[in-house]
């Protein structure tokens, strides 16, 4: 069984120049005397669901080529987030390992966090897939109403248009215009796993130099 629930979000992103102050509510794209950009990202998050049977020994190999089947029909990719809902009082670790078997083919892997709230609940002896996949844009862009600037000292109707889509096109995970990281050390762990190999590497030269043979060449 697969279904599909849309959710959508207004970005809590705020790019301007006049500091933190907070912008006017009446703003609009032909009445914006500030320099706010009222062109902000929209995150819309689609929820996949898929429920399969599941055994003490982990998922069947016939319900697992279903799950393939069906990862396949939504196309699942870079980005979208994988996480499986069980039946409250059950836990296998089997059958979350067969389906993070499944996932790993498309290069993903399972987000260890709680699945979102879906429709109906999970039954005992079955697992269920949800994958959810986000997608920013910024509606109403571009924009080229016509304003008269000189004359009403409005910003332009297009102003945010090129920066924001711009931004909602290349963001990794769009679910970070909404609400960002946490910012835990891990981060920084991360950040400094290069040049700690690099410290840590030995010299090139540290073993001599090579030898090498001068004979056995042609003289000209």
């Amino acid at each position: 069984m697969s279904r599909m629930i849309t959710f959508a979000a207004v970005a809590a992103l705020g790019i301007g120049a006049t500091g933190c102050a907070s912008a006017p509510e009446h703003l609009t794209a032909t009445n914006n005397p500030s320099l706010y950009s009222v062109h902000q990202p929209i995150v819309q998050r689609t929820d996949f669901v898929f429920d399969v049977a599941t055994s003490g020994d982990g998922v069947a190999p016939a319900e697992l080529a279903r799950l393939d089947a069906w990862f396949d029909s939504i196309d699942l990719r870079y980005g979208d987030q994988v996480t499986i809902d069980e039946a409250a009082g059950y836990e296998s670790e089997a059958a979350r390992r067969d389906v993070a078997g499944v996932a790993a083919r498309y290069g993903l892997l399972l987000v260890d966090a709680a699945a979102p709230i879906t429709a109906g609940q999970v039954q005992p002896g079955t697992v269920r897939i949800v994958a959810s996949r986000a997608v920013a844009s910024v509606p109403g862009c571009p924009n080229w109403a016509p304003a008269e600037i000189a004359a009403t000292g409005n910003t332009s109707s297009n102003y945010g248009c090129a920066t924001n889509a711009n931004l909602a096109a290349m963001v990794a995970n769009p679910n970070d215009l909404v609400q960002g990281q946490d910012g835990s050390n891990s981060g920084a762990a991360t950040a400094t796993r290069a040049i700690r190999s690099y410290r840590q590497a030995q010299p090139t030269g540290q073993g001599g130099l090579r030898e090498s043979s001068t004979t056995g060449g042609n003289n000209r």
